[in-house]
């Protein structure tokens, strides 16, 4: 598959993060820069112009984003009748309700715990002061109807699971702030996205998930005292996959994950820490 571009995006699920760039914020990184966005409506919006600008000059686009695109095993047709994970994309983004300054995540988990889980699981981690029925706060009494990690969350050494919705290094937020969005994008660019590894990349633009801790050695070696992390890693993503040969990315690509999808190079981290630029031997 040819890729012109490579686009990627270190995604949040909280709010507003202010006009400062921050860590743990949104950050959408492109050849040497990384732009600093305050919350998902201004990403949305650059993600949509920087699709259009692609699509106008032909060039095939490809966007990476570091949370999950699919749950574990079951909770597809669990929760919406169908083992289609874009139909889990639909379901939250009809239920989602977002703002700068507030959304209603903890509440849909709720919801979906008490429909699926007994009010036990499978989403845990309310981060809000006031309680939300069905959502536990911690493990105490959580009982999870599905796995709890994906087969490739197995195999990457420090992944979190997608249900824990708060505390240190969760995100169980980031997937359900950022299905809603990739729906509304894809939505408003009918057959021009295609959904790794879901859908064939027959189109101009596809989006992938990544997980930059692939790399994490080179990251932290590229970082410097001023320096944010999220905004490196995303640069150095994106200036790795710029760099792989066309038959390497292909077969990183070659993957059969049908519902609950997969990281992109997992299973190629020498391939990557290759084309860091970063000497790690000291």
């Amino acid at each position: 598959m040819r890729v012109d571009r490579f686009v990627m995006v270190d995604w949040s699920g909280g709010n507003d993060a202010g006009p400062r760039p921050r860590k743990d914020a949104i950050w959408i990184g492109e050849g040497d820069s990384a732009r600093y966005m305050r919350n998902r409506m201004l990403a949305e919006a650059a993600l949509s112009d920087r699709i259009e600008q692609a699509l106008i000059a032909g060039e095939r686009l490809l966007i990476g984003f570091d949370f999950p695109f699919g749950y574990p095993a079951g909770f597809a047709r669990a929760l919406t009748g169908r083992d289609d994970p874009l139909a889990v994309w639909r379901w939250l983004a009809g239920r989602i309700e977002d703002a700068p300054k507030e959304n209603n995540r903890f509440d849909v988990a709720g919801d979906i715990n008490r429909a699926l889980g007994a009010g036990r699981g499978p989403f845990w981690g309310n981060g809000l002061k006031r309680d939300i029925g069905g959502l536990p706060r911690t493990k105490s009494g959580y009982a999870n109807p599905f796995p709890d990690r994906r087969a490739c969350e197995a195999r990457a050494k420090g992944a979190f699971t997608c249900w824990q919705l708060a505390g240190a290094g969760a995100v169980g937020s980031q997937v359900l702030m950022g299905l809603p969005v990739l729906d509304r994008v894809r939505a408003a660019f009918p057959d021009c996205i295609a959904i790794w590894p879901f859908e064939p990349l027959d189109r101009p633009v596809t989006f992938v998930e990544i997980w930059p801790s692939l790399v994490n050695t080179a990251v932290r070696a590229a970082t410097g005292p001023g320096d944010i992390r999220d905004a490196v890693q995303v640069r150095l993503m994106a200036g790795v996959l710029a760099g792989l040969d066309p038959a390497r990315l292909a077969a990183m690509l070659a993957v059969d994950a049908p519902e609950e999808g997969w990281i992109l190079g997992l299973g190629f981290e020498t391939d990557l820490h290759n084309l860091t630029g970063v000497t790690l031997c000291r």
